[in-house]
């Protein structure tokens, strides 16, 4: 339980953090964070959890990341499930403080899209629904390559973190015009269930591109990383 404690509370700050830094600094009043702002405070967040809570559970934060350390045999199958519902319902809870806060600001709007993900019409700069599941599903193996690649005992150690949340700072800083990045289904359908319509007939493609991604990822680190004997 305090594993998935730790899931909970890692996705809570995750959300809370990076789609908090979206929605409340990006564009803050003219003057605000930006693109690489908002990049930064989602790598941050990994960066700071994997210190926190990393020894205790690993520091997932995202379903398809799970899946992919499932799939790259770092993760038992009996905790999978387990994982990404307390994954879910942190991201949601950071979703709920975070609309708490940002709805009393006068004039607040969910029209905006409170930071979801989206293709087409709803991507940032109105990449087709093909571009954005290209893009979930590389930026994700990537993420997976790098996680497994990081955190591999021949690794230096110590320095896992780091190299994650860097990386998950890049990935944002390639993808955030094309699907507002995700490479998360928990943090995708936190921000979902609050903006409704349209971010949740989008949310599929968040779901399906990052799992598909992660596997991927975990395929090819296992394929290059395995010993001869």
């Amino acid at each position: 339980m305090k594993q998935y404690g730790a899931e909970f509370f890692g996705t809570f700050w995750l959300v809370l953090g990076g789609c908090g830094s979206a929605v409340l600094a990006a564009g803050f009043p003219t003057l605000g964070i930006g693109f690489v702002g908002v990049a930064l405070a989602f790598g941050l967040t990994v960066l700071t959890m994997a210190y926190a809570i990393g020894h205790i559970s690993g520091c997932h934060l995202n379903p398809a990341v799970s899946v992919g350390l499932w799939l790259g045999g770092r993760f038992p199958s009996s905790k999978l499930l387990p994982y990404i519902l307390a994954q879910v319902a942190g991201g949601i809870a950071g979703a709920g403080v975070l609309y708490l806060i940002a709805s009393g600001k006068a004039g607040f709007s969910l029209a905006g899209g409170f930071a979801s993900n989206g293709y087409a019409d709803h991507s940032p700069d109105h990449y087709s629904m093909a571009s954005a599941f290209i893009t979930e599903v590389v930026m994700t193996a990537m993420f997976l390559l790098i996680i497994l690649g990081a955190t591999d005992k021949r690794a230096p150690q110590g320095f896992a973190p780091i190299a994650i949340g860097l990386g998950l700072t890049l990935i944002h800083l390639i993808s955030i015009p094309v699907t507002n990045t995700s490479v998360n289904p928990a943090r995708s359908t936190a921000v979902a269930i609050f903006t409704g319509g349209w971010a949740l007939s989008q949310l599929w493609l968040f779901w399906v591109a990052p799992i598909v991604g992660g596997a991927l990822g975990a395929v090819v680190y296992r394929s290059l990383s395995e010993e001869k004997s």
